[in-house]
């Protein structure tokens, strides 16, 4: 059987005359973006820039929906009710959709963004409200969740085509989650070592936690964040690196087409 992945990045979070991430470097070597949707990065006018570039590139669509959160770019833990949080899904997710919309296009994807994802993953009562958003608004759009977290389980049962998403530039923890960031080692910035990991989670399904723990993973997507140093270089090394081993990068899309896909439905 011919190994796959989709190659995801979080994109279109620069905000004003600020700048974020290197988008259109990136563009090439992926296979889906996450566009911010304005709440913990992102403006109407970086929304439609960065929607228009990733069509140029025949890249999948996909909502970025996070936390109200500029200042701390949705990375910070707030104490918000699944009614909150199915509001702000909702919100976030009509936007982009217009967006993609107004360019002859649509969302293929949602994926939340940083400590609303990272909530929602051990938070089923979140998580159910993020589902049901997603849902409500547009049950075609496939998920993207935390590998074998609580997300991915209970937006499955909600109805959603869930895609398994593992990370190629972060740690894990023992029970599968991801290391905070505020903590040594959380960001993967040698290559070569993001190399191995991401091999393994897709030729093996396990990846070694920070305790040397063999987590058992599924990869259907991929992801490379686009705000750390040396994106670019990351996103050029892991492409070369799947070639090399004869892992074809295709969108989930295109992988849920396959008769051996493992997407779950």
């Amino acid at each position: 059987m011919t190994l796959s992945i989709d190659l995801n990045c979080d994109m279109g979070e620069s905000f004003g005359a600020w700048n974020m991430g290197q988008d259109d470097e990136i563009l090439p070597f992926v296979t889906s973006a996450n566009i911010a949707c304005g709440f913990h990065a992102g403006d109407p006018g970086v929304m439609r820039k960065t929607v228009a570039a990733a069509l140029k590139h025949g890249v999948a669509l996909g909502a970025h929906p996070g936390l109200p959160d500029l200042a701390g770019f949705g990375r910070r833990s707030m104490d918000i009710s699944p009614d909150n949080a199915y509001d702000m899904v909702v919100v976030q997710l009509g936007s982009m959709a217009g967006v993609a919309a107004s360019q002859g296009s649509r969302l293929h994807h949602v994926k939340a963004h940083g400590a609303l994802y990272n909530m929602a993953a051990r938070q089923p009562e979140l998580a159910k409200a993020i589902a049901q958003a997603v849902y409500d608004v547009d049950r075609s759009l496939v998920f993207y969740a935390l590998a074998s977290s609580v997300q991915a389980g209970i937006a499955q049962d909600v109805g959603l085509n869930v895609a398994q998403e593992v990370f190629a530039d972060r740690s894990y923890q023992s029970d599968g989650s991801l290391t905070p960031r505020r903590q040594p080692g959380a960001m993967i910035v040698d290559v070569e070592v993001s190399i191995r990991q991401v091999l393994r989670m897709i030729t093996e399904g396990k990846v070694s936690s920070m305790q040397g723990v063999d987590v058992a993973v599924q990869a259907d997507t991929l992801c490379i964040h686009g705000d750390q140093p040396g994106a670019v270089m990351f996103a050029r090394a892991i492409r070369q690196a799947l070639h090399d081993n004869n892992i074809l990068v295709k969108t989930v899309q295109q992988l849920d087409s396959r008769p051996e896909s493992q997407l779950q439905h």
